[in-house]
């Protein structure tokens, strides 16, 4: 099997015959409900609800069953019957010596989630959510050594080496699970299933390329989820504009994960615009709304949260999502008892819920909780080792707790999945100046800036480090950058540390003897209520020094000055060379 080639452009795969994908997808559909893999058959159902309808003579006929489906087919019916109320050893126990493999599938899932259901059950009244992880299923090992026979007889089919798969997962048996999966995909290429679980087992690009997947239209869901889940959004999206135009317009699973790419990116308002327009097309939707919460809550938009929490109650009050959207809500109100509460529902619905672990976690931080924090923060990691969030969350706890070194390795875990997120470099710099590595420090600080600094404090941090450092120029060049960016994006100007760079820069200027320039950044200073007083002191003394006939230094050269025409109105817009830390990173 030759490996998969994993580009970011268009579309490779042939979707010239929209017909006939119709048709793989209303078969896959029916084939996973009859398996009781409800996920797959819905995500399979709704991507071909996008598709335009098929007429009566391209439906696809009943299929055709063999010797062994119609021996099973009365302990089939009756297990599904069983399977559908939830009595998973009921359901096993009618399908024991079944040999199709519908039915053989049936028995060995059933087997498998009586266990999930009975670890659940043992734990959610007897623990909190925190321990939850420590409770296992113990018919794993029992299910593991009955498909590993199968699967190297190869009996096996698709449906099979996922189940396989999800087993040897559940079991951290990691890389042998990877290679099952990998197999279920070249078996059965149209299991969404199999696709999401590779997915949450791949760490990086790297481990990407070496996946052997087989080349077939489903690969490009696949690339793009897998792009959105590794932070490498503009692939993502070059994926799933190219799936639209393929003619998927009408799908409501891509427009939900273009909504949730540009959340990972913080672009907010377009987020926000998608998940609207998605709502209006789906408005009885679930998944993803967490996501959409999260939006809200950022931009503390409170009557749209407190509706979209009614809404998603009337709906069904005790989905994940529902309780995640609750917890945002009571969090915004800063009732933070109460919304620790909602997330440690949706984890009593689902222990694996990554989303509500991390912001378990969050909670805990508000009510000082550091010691629970930490613990919800790691179970999140365990969940999903690709959550920045956590990895923040645990560098943020520790930093409370004055641990540096430890909120240094948490923040590194952060930079990795997030490298181009100034918010990650920042909290690097600031660590590595409490440990006084200060040339680290302004590496990470220049890198911040040189990514686009949402918070717009890497620059000030920068030049306070160069100001301790007696660096008075690049003190002096990263004043004036960052007063540039303040006032080019036209924030108000009552940013805190404004008037901090206009009093440095009057007081560097009056050491070059620039009075010009001096004279108007004193100027400035005077229109901040904690510089107003230094700022008269230095104009005074600026005009002091004037009168003593001292004129502008020659001796000292420096490149560092704000226009001329600066006035009260006028704001620097002049760019200054960069340093010479651009091209290193942390």
């Amino acid at each position: 099997m030759a490996a998969a080639t994993v580009g970011a452009g268009s579309v490779t795969a042939d979707f010239s015959d929209l017909r006939g994908i119709k048709k793989q997808l209303l078969d896959v559909a029916e084939r996973s409900r009859e398996r009781g893999l409800q996920h797959s058959g819905k995500w399979a159902s709704e991507l071909a609800f996008a598709l335009d309808p098929l007429p009566l003579n391209e439906l696809s006929p009943a299929p055709v069953l063999t010797e062994e489906d119609a021996r099973d087919l009365d302990a089939y019916t009756l297990a599904k019957s069983y399977f559908d109320l939830k009595e998973y050893d009921r359901a096993a126990y009618f399908l024991r010596g079944c040999k199709s493999q519908k039915a053989y599938f049936l028995y060995m899932y059933s087997r498998y989630l009586s266990g999930e259901k009975k670890k659940d059950d043992e734990t959610v009244d007897s623990l909190g959510p925190l321990e939850k992880g420590q409770v296992k299923n113990e018919v794993l090992r029992e299910l593991r050594v009955e498909l590993s026979k199968k699967h190297k007889a190869r009996e096996l089919d698709g449906f099979g080496l996922y189940l396989y798969g999800v087993v040897l997962r559940k079991l951290d048996l990691v890389k042998e699970a990877i290679d099952v999966f990998v197999e279920a995909t070249h078996v059965l290429p149209l299991h969404w299933g199999a696709w999401l679980e590779l997915c949450n087992l791949i760490t990086d690009k790297e481990m990407l390329k070496f996946l052997s997947l087989p080349d077939t239209w489903m690969k490009e869901f696949f690339l793009a989820h897998i792009y959105t889940e590794l932070q490498l959004i503009e692939e993502a999206l070059q994926k799933y504009q190219s799936l639209i135009d393929a003619g998927f317009s009408k799908s409501t699973y891509i427009i939900s994960q273009i909504a949730v790419a540009y959340h990972n990116i913080r672009d907010i308002d377009k987020a926000l615009s998608i998940f609207n327009e998605l709502r209006k097309q789906d408005p009885y939707r679930i998944e993803n709304m967490d996501t959409f919460s999260n939006l809200l809550y950022v931009r503390s938009m409170k009557p749209e949260l407190s509706y979209l929490a009614h809404n998603l109650c009337e709906i069904d009050k005790y989905r994940v999502e529902t309780c995640c959207v609750i917890g945002n809500y009571y969090s915004l109100r800063s009732q933070h008892e109460k919304a620790a509460l909602y997330f440690q529902r949706a984890l009593k619905l689902n222990p694996r819920y990554l989303g509500a672990w991390t912001l378990m976690g969050h909670e805990y931080m508000e009510m000082k909780n550091t010691s629970a924090a930490i613990q919800a923060y790691r179970h999140a990691i365990e969940v999903n080792k690709r959550d920045y969030r956590a990895w923040y969350g645990l560098g943020q706890t520790y930093e409370i707790l004055k641990m540096p070194f430890y909120c240094l390795y948490y923040y590194r875990r952060a930079h990795q999945l997030r490298p181009n997120d100034s918010r990650m470099l920042v909290a690097l710099g600031e660590c590595y100046e409490k440990l006084n590595q200060l040339v680290e420090a302004k590496k990470c600080y220049w890198r911040a800036y040189a990514v686009g600094d949402v918070e717009k404090m890497a620059l000030v941090k920068l030049a306070k480090l160069h100001e301790q450092m007696n660096e008075s120029e690049q003190a002096a060049q990263c004043y004036i950058k960052y007063i540039q960016d303040i006032y080019s994006c036209g924030e108000i100007v009552e940013h805190l540390e404004v008037s901090t760079a206009f009093r440095y820069l009057a007081q560097y200027y009056v050491k070059c003897k620039l009075w010009d320039e001096a004279s108007a950044c004193a100027q400035k200073c005077c229109a901040f209520n904690d510089t107003r007083e230094e700022g008269k002191a230095l104009l005074r003394q600026i005009l002091q020094l004037r009168n003593q006939g001292e004129t502008s230094s020659t001796e000292i050269a420096t490149p560092f000055f704000l226009p001329s025409s600066l006035s009260a109105n006028n704001t620097p817009t002049r760019r200054v060379s960069p340093l010479n830390l651009s091209n290193i990173t942390p």
